[in-house]
């Protein structure tokens, strides 16, 4: 092992950067594709959101169980087999020419991204940051989440608006393949010392986690964050042009959430850093439902739809840092990666309601007001139970857990 040092630690935490905002970029703009891609191949809306939906239960399935490999056996050859995972799925996706091979597609993108995205990138993050700042990195390096989104999405629809939507899956497959030296450079954290801890079984650690009421509560709550985010990834743009709206508005839309959500991230992180993140998570998916009722009560406009996207961004993946933080606060840092997947797991049974149901709303009665309304009821319980009875409380050390401190 090597020392931590700023000189060894700052390669680690750029690459991760890179590497999650290239793998949760193409995630979150894979709605774009929906129009083209259904028109082209024969397909419905429920049809393309099924396939997004496998990718969500994929993604949440195995994010736990790789999650324990890496904290076993190391970082970087899960990150890495996850890059070139995300090479084959958006190879496949791009040659798809029909509904089995785009379900395919998206099961090999969910172990992807399990492999490359906040969950392992955040473990990464937080190996390398010093416990004194670490909900600070933590929200930089979660900021890059959406740096992806912001220059990918209004470049696909541009793609999309004027080529054949092929086009859209070859610069895909150019982004994933860039993934792969970035994966490999965050994996060098495998190298950087660890606080000592004794090894215990994955049963065993899990077990632990699951009898702490703030982890429980946690991972519950994670649901609505799922739900929320890929109903708006994969149906805003959608909604937009059931409306008569512009295409492009909805590549705006995700590009301004992204721009405006690197804000958002830096501040959770800073705010993670001085204040109790249970109370700070329950703050934010109350005012995500806030923000989302009053956008779908009024009719779509494109002003209205660029404060919504302003006002969504900055309350987008501020909870990456936030979860993250606050599971390395009661736990440590030596089986991040494992408590991280076992809360993505609640986390992805919410995306697949956002994805599949919104989809299936659409099909059955033509818009998407019960979908959306069902979106704002979740997050009000959700927000009101995070912050009742998910802390305050006291880590392994003793300590509370609403400083960085692991």
């Amino acid at each position: 092992m090597i020392a931590a040092t700023r000189a060894s630690t700052m390669p680690i935490l750029i690459a991760a950067s890179v590497m999650m905002s290239l793998a949760m970029g193409m995630r979150q703009c894979l709605g774009l594709f929906l129009p083209p891609m259904t028109q082209a191949l024969s397909l419905s809306a429920a049809d393309f959101t099924f396939a997004i939906a496998i990718q969500n239960i994929v993604w949440g399935l195995v994010q736990a169980p790789l999650g324990a490999i890496a904290d076993r056996w190391g970082l970087r050859p899960v990150m890495v087999l996850g890059a070139l995972a995300y090479i084959a799925a958006m190879a496949m996706m791009t040659a798809t020419a029909g509904l089995s091979t785009l379900i395919l597609a998206q099961v090999l993108i969910g172990i992807g991204i399990a492999c490359t995205g906040s969950s392992l990138a955040m473990t990464a993050t937080a190996r390398a940051a010093s416990p004194t700042r670490r909900s600070v990195v933590l929200g930089i390096v979660g900021a890059f989440s959406s740096v992806g989104t912001l220059v990918i999405a209004p470049v696909l629809q541009v793609l999309l608006g004027e080529w054949d939507w092929r086009w859209g899956g070859v610069l895909f497959v150019v982004l994933a393949v860039a993934m792969v030296p970035a994966a490999a450079i965050t994996g060098r954290v495998d190298r950087l010392p660890q606080p000592a801890a004794p090894r215990a079984s994955v049963g065993g650690v899990i077990g632990e986690a699951l009898r702490n009421r703030r982890f429980v509560v946690l991972c519950a709550t994670h649901f609505v964050c799922g739900l929320q985010l890929i109903f708006i990834n994969t149906h805003l743009p959608n909604y937009l042009a059931l409306c008569g709206q512009d295409p492009m508005l909805g590549a705006t839309a995700l590009a301004i959430i992204g721009g405006i959500n690197i804000a958002g991230c830096l501040l959770a992180g800073w705010l993670g850093q001085y204040h109790a993140k249970n109370v700070l998570l329950g703050l934010t998916y109350l005012a995500r439902s806030a923000v989302l009722a009053i956008y779908f009560m009024l009719p779509p406009t494109p002003a209205t739809t660029i404060l919504f996207a302003a006002a969504m961004g900055m309350l987008w993946l501020g909870v990456i840092p936030l979860v993250s933080g606050y599971v390395a606060d009661l736990f440590g840092t030596r089986n991040m990666a494992t408590l991280l997947g076992v809360s993505f797991v609640i986390h992805q049974m919410g995306s697949v309601v956002g994805a599949w149901g919104g989809g299936l709303s659409v099909d059955l009665f033509g818009n998407y007001d019960l979908a959306w309304r069902i979106g704002v009821l979740i997050g009000v319980v959700a927000g009101m139970v995070q912050i009742v009875f998910g802390g305050p409380g006291r880590t392994r050390s003793g300590a509370r857990p609403v400083p960085a401190a692991g």
